[in-house]
C-alpha cells in the first residue's frame, strides 16, 4: 500500500507563468493555507491573498536592482561592541544581597524544587 502523500498536487493549476523580464508567481489561498496548515475564512483568503501579492510585488521590485558591486552584508549598520573596562571591585556583602529573599537557608536563597 502507497503511503498518501502530505501535499495534494495542484492539478491543472498553474502555479509560475512566464512574463516579460521575470517570473509572476500565482499562488492559490488555499494551497499557501494547506502549507501552513491554516484554516482560513474566505474573507482572510481575499486578504491574505492581497497582502502576499503585493510583497511579491516589492520583492521583484528588489530583484531588478543592480546589485553587482555591492558586497553581501549581515547588518545595514556597522555594529561596534561597547565594552567597558574591567574594573577590581569588591562584591555586594553576603547579608546585604540576601536581605529581600523571600526564602532562605543559611547562607543561600531558597527556592521552591521544580524536578520531581
Amino acid at each position: 500500500m502507497q503511503a498518501k502523500p502530505l501535499i495534494r498536487p495542484l492539478g491543472r493549476r498553474r502555479t509560475f507563468s512566464r512574463r516579460r523580464g521575470g517570473i509572476k508567481l500565482k499562488l492559490p489561498a488555499e494551497h499557501i493555507a494547506h502549507l501552513a496548515r491554516l484554516s482560513l475564512s474566505e474573507r482572510e483568503k481575499v486578504t491574505f491573498s492581497a497582502q502576499l501579492g503585493s510583497i511579491l510585488e516589492y520583492v521583484k521590485k528588489l530583484n531588478e536592482l543592480d546589485t553587482a558591486g555591492i558586497e553581501p552584508t549581515s547588518h545595514v549598520l556597522e555594529v561596534n561592541n561597547v565594552m567597558r573596562e574591567d574594573m577590581l571591585r569588591t562584591s555586594l556583602p553576603l547579608d546585604a544581597a540576601l536581605s529581600n529573599a523571600p526564602d532562605r537557608s543559611g547562607n543561600f536563597f531558597r527556592v521552591p524544587k521544580i524536578i520531581e
